[in-house]
Formats: structure tokens, C-alpha cells, sequence
């Protein structure tokens, strides 16, 4: 199955619906795609069947997809492709950290800052050095705590394309203060355009994950390529991980993070900052993993900067 969230034209209410061969067949008006989650998947199989009773929207327009999950309970973006950190610690000097390989660390992002597919993308206050990350999501269908990898890939409903944007120079400074990426990440980050329930991509399991192209491209360039089979850590990890001494609750989001080559960064520091330039107003960032679909934004001027203090 694959479910989508529908914003009607002039209004700001949010309907779940299945995506049938570019239709959305919506549920009750208002419906949420949250609300269907907290069992094994039955409420979902349930609704597919009650999916198109109250109307059909066809052939759907971008604009009208948010999100699958618009206000998530938590988002945890992990670290887990191992070319992605390798080059990017060879590119500044660092051999790989050897924790690195026992535990697969994320932070936490903001949930209020989740976009919609096709939304536009406003640069942060302050920053010049906008960047895309392409990455996959999987959605917590099941609560549970101190799983074990096996238990918590049973937990997850489905998958979809994440796009973890970055100010990297923000970013850079706030790191240097050991306490992530605070602002350089608080701003955006886009998912959809579709939920995929596992069993539609069981057919492509390969290794730790699914042997899904993973591209991206800016103003029509291919920038990056890879496959979600490369991930060095499986979802079922990164959730167990993220479980421990804690609970995931049902809509919970758990980003993969960023693919080999899958963002400016990495390409800048191995090609150059001219043939990899930082993304500004106008540009078009194209993200698409098969299976999955695409996602596609403009960015656009954001607020300037206000100073926190009167200048001296």
C-alpha cells in the first residue's frame, strides 16, 4: 500500500488517502495517516478497503501532498552510510572513529519543521551555505522499548524519501560547541511524497536493506546516485538503537541519513565548491528513490537575520 496526505485547495485540512495509480482514494475527511497506526498494520488493511467511499481526487496535483506524517511525535535522523562519513572524515584529515561501527548515533530534529514534498524551502536566517541530503525514512507503525533489531523492524509501517536540508555553515560554528546541529538542521526537513508499507518493497531486500536506486538532482544536473542496499546499518538497528531505556511511539520518523554522495557537502569536498555550489533562491532540488517516488523543491528567499543583541 502506499498512503499519502492530502491538503485540499484553500483549506488547511489534512486528509489521509491511498494512492492508486496517481489517484488518492481519501478516507473520512480529516482522517489522519497517525491515526491509523498503533497495531500490525490491520487499521491500515482496514481503511485501504474504506479507502475511496467518501470521494476519489484524481490525478493529483504536487502542491496538494504533505507530508505522510505532518506533526510526528519525534524525528531521529541516524548517521548510517559508510561511504558518506568515510569521505567526508578523509576530506578533512580524519580517520573513521571506531565507535562509529558499534553505534549508529543520530540527533534529533524538529518536527514542526516538517515540509510536504513539493513545498518550497526557505533558507535559513543567516545562512549561505544551503545543502539537500538524501536519505529514506521509516515510519514507526508500533510502540516498544529495548528491542532487539528483528522485534523493531516488525514495528515499522512503511518507508518513504527524506530530504534532512542543512545550513552547513550555521551548522560548522554550532558543532564546534559540541552540541550537534542545533539551527543548522531546525528548519526543514521534507518527506513523502508517498508512505510504502514494507511488503511492497520485500521484493528488492538485499543485504541489510532493499537494492533501491537513490538519486538527486539540482536544476535538472544529477548530482548524487546510490542504493539503499549500501546503508551499513539496518533500520531494525537503528530503531533497537533508538529504543533503548526509552519508548518509540506509533508515527515516530527514522531517517537513514545521508547516502554516498548524497548531498553538496561531500561532493564539494571531493570535486571542488565550483562544480558543487551551495543551493540558493531558485534553484529546484529533485530527490527520487525507487519505489519510493520523487520529491521535488524550490527553494526561496527566507527572513533575514534578526541580531540577538544590539550591535556595540
Amino acid at each position: 500500500m502506499r498512503w499519502a496526505t492530502y491538503r485540499g485547495p484553500g483549506t488547511d485540512e489534512e486528509t489521509a488517502g491511498l494512492l492508486v495509480e496517481g489517484e488518492i482514494w481519501l478516507l473520512d475527511a480529516g482522517t489522519r495517516l497517525i491515526d491509523l497506526l498503533g497495531d500490525d498494520g490491520e487499521r491500515l488493511r482496514a481503511a485501504s478497503e474504506r479507502a475511496g467511499v467518501g470521494g476519489i481526487v484524481a490525478d493529483w496535483s504536487p502542491p496538494e501532498l504533505g507530508p505522510p506524517i505532518p506533526r510526528p511525535p519525534s524525528v531521529r535522523d541516524f548517521y548510517a552510510f559508510e561511504q558518506h562519513v568515510r569521505t567526508a572524515r578523509q576530506r578533512r584529515g580524519l580517520d573513521m572513529e571506531p565507535d562509529w561501527y558499534e553505534l549508529p548515533v543520530f540527533y534529533f530534529s524538529n518536527p514542526v519543521a516538517v515540509m510536504g514534498p513539493f513545498d518550497d524551502v526557505a533558507v535559513p536566517p543567516g545562512s549561505s551555505e544551503l545543502d539537500f541530503e538524501l536519505e529514506v525514512a521509516a515510519v514507526v507503525g508500533r510502540g516498544g522499548s529495548d528491542l532487539d533489531p528483528a522485534q523493531a523492524e516488525d514495528l515499522i509501517a512503511g518507508f518513504c524519501v527524506m530530504n534532512d536540508w542543512s545550513a552547513r555553515d550555521i551548522q560548522r560554528r554550532e558543532m564546534k560547541l559540541s552540541m550537534g546541529p542545533v539551527k543548522g538542521k531546525d528548519f526543514a526537513t521534507s518527506l513523502g511524497p508517498a508512505l510504502v508499507t514494507p511488503d511492497e518493497l520485500e521484493p528488492f531486500r538485499k543485504g541489510r536493506s532493499f537494492d533501491l536506486a537513490m538519486t538527486a538532482s539540482v536544476n535538472g544536473r544529477e548530482y548524487s546516485r546510490a542504493s539503499l542496499a549500501d546503508i551499513y546499518w539496518s533500520f531494525g538497528e537503528m530503531l533497537a538503537y533508538a529504543s533503548r531505556g526509552t519508548e518509540l511511539v506509533p508515527g515516530d520518523v527514522i531517517g537513514s541519513g545521508t547516502c554516498g554522495t548524497g548531498c553538496i557537502l561531500e561532493l564539494s569536498l571531493v570535486h571542488g565548491g565550483e562544480a558543487y555550489p551551495w543551493l540558493k533562491p531558485g534553484d529546484r532540488v529533485e530527490l527520487e528513490v525507487e519505489h519510493l517516488g520523487r520529491m521535488a523543491s524550490r527553494v526561496i528567499e527566507g527572513q533575514p537575520l534578526r541580531p540577538l543583541r544590539p550591535a556595540q
